[in-house]
């Protein structure tokens, strides 16, 4: 864990009765290990998952919640393109918030379901939905760990068949 550095624990209660550990974080350090976990877990070749990092930025937040939220994006990305994988991970800051933005060229999500699709157990009903696992958790958990560290998470999508842009928005470190 050579991106995180240790700062006062500073300890805030969320939803779930648990403390947020805050730490130090490299969010694209942390993007890069979520994505060669991922590219390993699914044996994808790396012109297939990319990342255009922009500047670095440091994040305070719980590492194991921001982790996770990556992860699921990055993740849900690759299991949603089908057989052609092709994801590509961003990160820039705006506003005192840095942006991760996750896009594949995928399935893509129907107007109607971007915003229900960040609701607990909610899977878009779809052939390849029914083909993939799931618990209908990630995007709820996403959704989150975003508003528990101050940021927001949502999706943008052209339609089925269109691909789809997922993001995650966090504040900067002070």
């Amino acid at each position: 864990e050579v991106y995180v550095h240790r700062v006062g624990r500073t300890a805030r209660m969320g939803a779930t009765g648990r403390k947020l550990n805050l730490v130090r974080i490299d969010l694209g350090s942390l993007v890069e290990e979520c994505m060669a976990r991922t590219r390993a877990i699914h044996s994808i070749p790396p012109e297939s998952l990319t990342f255009r990092p922009g500047p670095a930025v440091s994040i305070m937040a719980d590492l194991e919640e921001v982790r996770a939220a990556v992860s699921n994006l990055i993740e849900n990305a690759v299991k949603y393109s089908g057989k052609d994988v092709s994801v590509c991970v961003e990160t820039e800051q705006v506003d005192g918030y840095v942006l991760m933005r996750v896009k594949d060229a995928g399935v893509g999500i129907p107007k109607t379901e971007l915003k229900r699709v960040f609701k607990r157990f909610h899977r878009v009903p779809s052939a390849l939905t029914s083909r993939v696992k799931g618990t209908g958790l990630g995007l709820y958990i996403v959704r989150s760990v975003a508003k528990r560290h101050g940021g927001r998470a949502w999706a943008e999508s052209e339609g089925a068949g269109r691909g789809s842009t997922f993001f995650l928005q966090l504040p900067v470190a002070k």
